[in-house]
């Protein structure tokens, strides 16, 4: 089914040429997700659009076609944002690449895409990039239907308790430790003070045990 796209936000995630003269471009928009644009003509020396198709630089797009493959037909700055460098431009790569790995084609995540640009203006403004990188994580796991149980006993449903022991089962969540002497195999139980838990669910990465 062919439409047409005026202005949609949207960030360009990855781009490599196609023929000699024009890009395909994998874009993270607002209100359409993960599209697919050819971009004609963009690697020419006097395009519109050479030097604009860049990672993490907020545009307004438009295009024109299938949802498969779409044209391009123009993009324009809608704003700056502060740069990434450094590690931060590194942190901003490993965002990028969870969204092209992930998240499908054409699957809307209004709430995801906010997230994604708060994040690189935290990268941008050199905050704790650990703590980003956790948030965006977690948050993308429960926009994709997997977001992990932290904050209640997986067995008894009871709340989680700081100062408390629990060890955490992938397939389950939380559960309270027995309070028994660790295994002295060599891979013994993982376990977490329920602040942890708490600390997570909350974004709160101020602590150097929940980091």
């Amino acid at each position: 089914m062919k439409r047409r796209v005026d202005r949609e936000p949207g960030y360009v995630l990855h781009a490599y040429p196609y023929k000699e003269t024009s890009l395909v471009i994998d874009v993270f928009s607002r209100h359409f997700g993960r599209v697919g644009l050819l971009a004609r003509g963009a690697r020419r020396p006097r395009s519109a659009l050479r030097g604009m198709l860049l990672a993490f630089h907020p545009l307004r797009l438009s295009w024109s076609g299938s949802a498969e493959l779409a044209t391009l037909v123009g993009a324009e700055w809608s704003g700056g944002q502060p740069a990434l460098a450094g590690t931060g431009l590194m942190c901003g790569f490993y965002l990028n690449e969870l969204l092209l790995k992930l998240l499908p084609r054409e699957d809307a995540h209004e709430r995801l895409f906010d997230a994604y640009v708060e994040g690189l203006v935290r990268l941008g403004g050199c905050e704790p990039q650990a703590a980003v990188l956790r948030g965006f994580e977690r948050r993308m796991l429960a926009e994709l239907g997997y977001a992990p149980l932290l904050d209640r006993d997986a067995t008894s449903g009871a709340p989680v308790e700081a100062g408390r022991r629990y060890r955490y089962e992938p397939d389950r969540g939380p559960v309270e430790a027995e309070q028994r002497a660790a295994p002295s195999g060599p891979a013994p139980e993982l376990l977490l003070d329920g602040r942890t838990l708490l600390d997570i669910q909350a974004d709160d990465y101020r602590r150097a045990e929940t980091r």
